[in-house]
């Protein structure tokens, strides 16, 4: 997992040949007035989702995991907690669709962290994440990048 400012992007556009190309997107869109959606950029290779979820009590969340992508998910306004787990060690499977590439385990996440506008959180199949946690609406670009 990886947690940082968008100012930041160099020290992580090589660590995956598709992180530049998703760098790129964040860089140069307009991502506050971005239509709500998928927005493909490399086919399912890799794709932007631009969501405007309502936060939810972190004692709500299930933590979700990803075998085939990456996540890195960007906070453009409102605030987001996240939360995390490595991946080795969870007992509480709930489930894995392979179709949506998406499981949840009931676990608690381990660690609790506040996403500011500006920042973003990278979760790799190794981890994972309770996202969309907070109080109102946070608008967010979710790149997803093949693993």
């Amino acid at each position: 997992m990886i947690l940082d400012s968008l100012k930041n992007w160099r020290l992580y556009a090589e660590a995956h040949p598709l992180f530049q190309p998703a760098f790129d997107f964040l860089l140069t869109q307009p991502l506050a007035t971005l239509e709500l959606g998928r927005i493909d950029l490399r086919g399912d290779d890799l794709y932007a989702l631009v969501q405007e979820p309502v936060g939810r009590p972190p004692a709500s969340a299930k933590l979700e995991v990803h075998r085939r992508y990456i996540d890195l998910q960007m906070v453009v306004s409102g605030d987001e907690q996240m939360g995390w787990s490595p991946l080795s060690g969870l007992g509480h499977d709930l489930g894995f669709d392979e179709a949506k590439d998406c499981g949840f385990y009931s676990d608690a996440p381990l660690a609790w962290f506040p996403v500011r506008p500006g920042c973003f959180a990278i979760f790799y199949p190794e981890d994972a994440h309770a996202p969309c946690c907070g109080q109102g609406v946070c608008r967010k670009i979710v790149l997803k990048i093949k693993a």
